[in-house]
């Protein structure tokens, strides 16, 4: 009697009903033409807006590389005869110079507006970040407040104000107002809340260190992205400041470069000559916002922790 027990026959993994049969198979991956569609919508915006920018600009060097004939007798985006050397002499020597006096009092009116301005707003911005003082935020409710009005609107106050102290028709007309920078107070607020550790400052006080030195020493280096950004925001608002200057100055001596073009471009229908120079005056206006952006980049761009304890 043979004492081999039966075994039962092992199924075959292709006999339907076994489980191998039943493992499910992997899902599908769901075709990303969802993902495909947004990344081509994305990239058209940005194409319309690169060219809605970028237009008026290559307009405006073509521009500038003809002489009046060209202007009026070619296609506006087609190239004519290069004169873009000849225009800037041109620019440059009409009226003894008028309007490189004008640029200069572009150049002073921002930067001194832009750097003094921006000190005032950063050391306002760390003080009511890391000091505690009655009504502190009432005031800077105050500050908000400042944001929200258009600048047009406090113009005429601001007029009647340098009237009766006798400062129209000076560059203290426009310098002073371009000090009060509301919008760089709360950047540099919301600079500080973050990048400005109560700790290091209370390790500088306790090294002995008072409160000027502390600021200048101590978080004025950590705010160094926040101010050369508080400063682009401003070097552009006092570049383009046109109605505040329009305001206060009638001496043409004392125009901005901005105030000074608009006034050519007034008079282009009785002196059909200053047609070319407003066009090629405005490209080089635009040059100096260029410069500033390309040179300060890499501040604007580095660690927002730069100048903390290592």
């Amino acid at each position: 009697m043979s004492t081999q027990t039966a075994t039962p026959d092992a199924p075959a993994a292709h006999e339907p009903g076994t489980r191998a049969a039943r493992r499910p198979s992997p899902p599908r991956r769901p075709r990303r033409t969802h993902g495909l569609t947004s990344k081509v919508a994305v990239n058209a915006v940005l194409a319309v807006v690169a060219v809605y920018t970028l237009m008026p600009l290559t307009w405006l060097f073509i521009a500038a590389t003809k002489n009046y004939r060209d202007l009026f007798a070619t296609n506006p985006f087609s190239l004519g005869d290069f004169h873009l050397l000849s225009n800037l002499e041109a620019l440059f020597a009409y009226n003894d110079g008028l309007y490189g006096r004008w640029l200069l009092n572009s150049l002073l009116y921002t930067l001194v507006a832009a750097v003094l301005s921006t000190l005032v707003s950063v050391a306002c911005g760390y003080a009511f970040d890391k000091y505690a003082f009655r009504g502190k935020e009432k005031l800077f409710g105050v500050v908000l407040v400042g944001v929200l009005i258009p600048s047009t609107v406090v113009q005429l106050p601001l007029y009647l104000m340098a009237s009766q102290l006798g400062l129209v028709d000076t560059y203290w007309a426009v310098l002073i107002p371009s000090l009060v920078n509301p919008f760089g107070v709360y950047l540099a607020r919301v600079f500080s809340e973050g990048y400005v550790p109560g700790e290091v400052l209370e390790a500088a006080r306790v090294d002995g260190a008072g409160e000027i030195t502390t600021f200048t020493k101590v978080a004025l280096p950590m705010l160094a992205p926040g101010f050369v950004t508080i400063f682009l925001f401003s070097f552009t608002a006092n570049w383009n400041n046109f109605y505040g200057a329009l305001m206060m100055l009638n001496d043409e001596r004392l125009y901005p470069v901005n105030l000074g073009l608009f006034m050519w471009n007034q008079n282009v229908y009785q002196q059909p000559e200053l047609y070319p120079l407003v066009i090629i005056g405005s490209l080089v206006a635009v040059v100096p916002l260029i410069v500033a952006f390309l040179c300060l980049q890499r501040f604007w761009r580095s660690g927002l922790t730069a100048g903390a304890v290592k």
